[in-house]
């Protein structure tokens, strides 16, 4: 027997050691964990808001050991920003409504809005996000930095002086509104509407607020 096949008593060998300190918490077809705790994220977050969804709560969804979660994530925040990442980001519905002649820049934007929040994955992850805002700080910081960060400074660059800061938020506001009463509230009619009614009723006024 060669020397290097000889083990010391009572130790186990590197590489046992550590496959089973990977295997610890997982489940086997260990493949799509990840997806399931990111789908049982998005369902928990919409349904209990940042505050009430817990890690627990989110492994018992999708089957898993809440090592796992732990493990893939590290923490409910770290989870919160990538199940929000996952189904829509609204920085690129912005950048591809900017891309295209500025006097119907309103309509594209409506549309986009409409577009991407009419699909029922991306639809949970806003309403997630909506309501864990209103009850956790480090939500609304995610919500308002976007806003903030992202949307208004693009916005004021088409809208250009003067006040075209001001003139960017009332628009984003405006499309916040409106995606929040259709999807998140769901006011009726508005929540049944058809789509493109609401473009055409809609997008006045955030042209009117972009150019005038």
């Amino acid at each position: 027997m060669r020397k290097a096949d000889v083990q010391r008593p009572g130790r186990t060998s590197p590489g046992a050691d550590q496959i089973q300190r990977r295997g610890r918490g997982r489940r086997a077809g260990g493949s799509t964990a990840r997806d399931d705790v990111l789908a049982a994220a998005r369902a928990e977050f919409a349904r209990r808001g940042y505050a009430g969804a817990t890690i627990r709560s989110v492994a018992t969804a999708a089957g898993v050991d809440a090592a796992l979660v732990h493990y893939f994530f590290g923490s409910k925040d770290r989870l919160f920003a990538a199940a929000m990442s996952l189904a829509a980001n609204p920085a690129e519905l912005v950048s591809q409504a900017l891309d295209g002649s500025r006097d119907s820049i309103g309509e594209r934007l409506v549309r986009r809005a409409l577009e991407t929040w009419d699909d029922p994955e991306a639809q949970a992850s806003l309403v997630a996000l909506i309501r864990s805002a209103s009850s956790h700080e480090a939500a609304a910081a995610t919500l308002r930095g976007f806003v903030e960060g992202e949307m208004v400074p693009r916005l004021a660059l088409v809208a250009g002086e003067p006040d075209a800061q001001l003139r960017a938020a009332l628009t984003g506001s405006a499309l916040a509104g409106l995606i929040v009463a259709r999807y998140v509230l769901r006011v009726e009619p508005l929540a049944s509407a058809d789509r493109e009614e609401l473009v055409a009723r809609v997008t006045p006024s955030l042209q009117r607020y972009l150019t005038g």
